[in-house]
Formats: structure tokens, C-alpha cells, sequence
């Protein structure tokens, strides 16, 4: 963990639906849902705190009580599981616990229009002048800096709000907002220009995605209030925060930074199904046995010989 971060404040906004997994999530909150042996918002809390971030803030809507029991501290379980010889699932529960007060998470409910720039809004009057980190819950980052680590370090490089990209092949860039790349300054970062939002892959401006992370600074939220003061006086559309960065991208700098390491993005069934089967098969106790439960599927599939 950094000894003394630039930015110490994270939000992850967690107030969506998952409708793109229903019925599986009609129930269970889609940050919930498991990836290895940890619920996928786990994963970016680890993330955080281990790079230095001590102020977590998670935007929920109802029915995501789910996320506050799971980071609680539940101290009467972890005695139950010491006293019947657990210590190891004792263990497992306690540092959650103890997660949630490395990070000090808070939570706030989501009010204002729709869009993923409210959440970031509705956790902002605790900001100050200081710059924060932004992640969805629905990304599972495998890296040996994480993500976060290197998103700080682009912003202590520039002093300029910062995006997390992916390189994207030219099919892919409908999925994504794609940047528009001015000046690319080695080891991955590059001056960006602003946004164009899922283009057909002729008219992609660069060959790289914007994927969920953000440094975002105290001009960013700015930009924010005004797209909501907006809102309000003509009711239409949603609080996007990449509206906000591309309309303070128009006159000042804004910096990308390509991360280096392994991005899975839950927010599908399919690239949830992805997500489980890597993280699975890199667990040295559960790897062996699917490769194994593979070659075996694989043996039954063919065709018979005789």
C-alpha cells in the first residue's frame, strides 16, 4: 500500500439495476453476485484499499442492503466458528470486517436523475478540493499494480483528471466509449481530447475503450452540477459522467492511461461467465480440478470410434 496517496477518497456507484443479468439479480444485488470466492464488489474494495485509499463511499438504491451486510462486522459469527474449531472461516469473516474500516466505507443513497454521474454528484459534497477515484463494482481487475495504483500515478504525473482505457479491436468499439488521442507520452499515457460514444468501428477516433475508472477533480463535479442544474430545467436525458469530462475536456487537459493487466467486466451474462471461469481456473485449488472436469467433458464429447 502507497505510504502517503495524492488521493485518498474512492466512490463506487452501486445503485443500478443489473437488468443485462436478470432474474438473476431480481434478488440478489448484481455487486453481490460471486466472483471466485468473494461477491464482485469485494474485488474492487480489496483493490482500493490496497492502493491506499482510506474513504470509500458506496452509492446504493433499495435492495442493496445486501452490500452493507456483507462489509459489516459480525462479530458473534466469527465466535460461533471459533468455538466449533472454524478458524480459518473465522479468519475469512473477520477481515471483511476489517477491510470495510481500512477503507472506512459509507453509504449514501442515490437521488437526482437517472445516469451514472448522480451517484458521483450525490457523494461529492464530502470532496473538498480533493481529486477521487471513481470505479464501477461490476469490473474485476487481475494485475500486479492495481488498477487504482496506476490511475493514481497518472494522476500525480499530470495534476489532470485521468480515465482507465483498454486497447479494443476496431469491432469491439460500439461496446465503448472510445477516446480521441492527442499526444501519446509513453508507458501508457496519452492526452486525450474527449469521448465519442460507441462508434461504428470506420469512425472510432483511436483504438482503445474507456473502461470504468476515473480520477475526477473538483472541476469534473462542477461540470456535473451544471448538466443536473440543466436537468431540471428541461427534463430530459440522463447525468452522464463522461458528458462532464468531455465538456471540460473541450478547453483543458485530460489524461488516459492504459492499464496494464487483465480486465473482466461482469456487467453480461456471458462476460460474467468469463469472469468466473478465469478467476476459477487461476485459484490453485479449484483450477486443476475444472481443467481436469474439462479434458473430461471433453473425452465424453467425441466421437466414438468403434
Amino acid at each position: 500500500m502507497p505510504a502517503n496517496p495524492t488521493i485518498r477518497r474512492a466512490v463506487i456507484p452501486a445503485a443500478g439495476l443489473g437488468s443485462r443479468l436478470l432474474p438473476l439479480t431480481k434478488a440478489t444485488p448484481k455487486e453481490m453476485l460471486p466472483v471466485g470466492d468473494r461477491p464482485i464488489i469485494e474485488h474492487t474494495v480489496r483493490e482500493l484499499v490496497a492502493s491506499g485509499i482510506t474513504d470509500i463511499t458506496i452509492v446504493v438504491s433499495g435492495g442493496k442492503s445486501l452490500i452493507q451486510d456483507h462489509f459489516r462486522p459480525n462479530p458473534a459469527l466469527v465466535e460461533q466458528l471459533r468455538a466449533d474449531g472454524k478458524k480459518e472461516y473465522a479468519d475469512a469473516v473477520e477481515e471483511v470486517g476489517e477491510l470495510a474500516r481500512q477503507g472506512h466505507i459509507t453509504y449514501l443513497d442515490q437521488h437526482g436523475p437517472y445516469g451514472n454521474g448522480t451517484p458521483v454528484l450525490n457523494a461529492a459534497r464530502a470532496f473538498g478540493d480533493e481529486p477521487v477515484l471513481v470505479l464501477w463494482p461490476d469490473d474485476v481487475f487481475v494485475a500486479d499494480v492495481p488498477r487504482a495504483q496506476q490511475l493514481i500515478h497518472a494522476y500525480e504525473t499530470t495534476n489532470c483528471p485521468v480515465l482507465a482505457l483498454m486497447p479494443m479491436a476496431a469491432a469491439e468499439s460500439q461496446r465503448y466509449g472510445v477516446p480521441v488521442v492527442k499526444e501519446d507520452l509513453g508507458e501508457g499515457l496519452l492526452r486525450i481530447t474527449g469521448l465519442v460514444e460507441k462508434p461504428k468501428p470506420a469512425d472510432a477516433p483511436s483504438s482503445y475503450a474507456a473502461i470504468g475508472g476515473y480520477v475526477i477533480t473538483p472541476a469534473i463535479i462542477e461540470e456535473l452540477r451544471e448538466q443536473t442544474r440543466r436537468w431540471y430545467e428541461h427534463r430530459q436525458g440522463e447525468i452522464y459522467l463522461t458528458d462532464a469530462i468531455n465538456a471540460y475536456a473541450s478547453s483543458r487537459a485530460v489524461y488516459g492511461q492504459v492499464i496494464s493487466g487483465r480486465w473482466y467486466d461482469t456487467g453480461n451474462p456471458a462476460d460474467y461467465l468469463v469472469a468466473q471461469m478465469a478467476t476459477a481456473l487461476a485459484h490453485p485449488e479449484y483450477g486443476p480440478i475444472l481443467r481436469r472436469l474439462a479434458l473430461e467433458s471433453g473425452d465424453a464429447a467425441a466421437p466414438s470410434t468403434t
